[in-house]
């Protein structure tokens, strides 16, 4: 369970970061804010970055989950049980499995068409959704085990 737990954390602190940067201004990889937005957002004529506020709430999001494998695995103590953790952990699940899942619809491509978003939604945001997804479903099932 380890493994899945240290890689867990380490690509959503990863990701964490990022969303700090892009609160803070930072516009890699595009170069300006219209590349970086229709690079990580996509939406439908995006030409601006999202708020620093948005950036920042999804990051704080991103960190709480960065903790949770670690503390299924007993990195740190925690207050809350084993079986908490296990249930929550399927629940941070289901969204990555939603949310890689919906990469790969119809709907999500009429909502997202910018490219370069669109293909690297396909090659690389989905499917990292998708396995980060799996990595939570895994950690669940084996929290619910004695």
């Amino acid at each position: 369970m380890m493994p899945v737990a240290s890689a867990l954390a380490a690509v959503l602190y990863l990701l964490t970061s990022l969303h700090v940067y892009w609160g803070l201004g930072g516009v890699w990889p595009g170069t300006d804010q219209a590349s970086c937005a229709r690079t990580v957002a996509g939406f439908r004529g995006i030409d601006t970055m999202p708020t620093p506020f948005a950036s920042f709430a999804v990051a704080a999001c991103l960190l709480v989950t960065t903790l949770w494998p670690l503390a299924l695995v007993g990195v740190f103590a925690t207050p809350f049980p084993r079986q908490g953790l296990a249930a929550s952990a399927l629940m941070i699940a289901l969204v990555f499995l939603g949310r890689g899942t919906a990469g790969f619809t119809p709907a999500w491509r009429r909502l997202t068409p910018e490219m370069p978003f669109a293909r690297l939604d396909r090659l690389y945001y989905s499917p990292l959704c998708l396995a980060i997804g799996a990595g939570f479903a895994f950690l669940a099932i084996k929290g619910f085990q004695p």
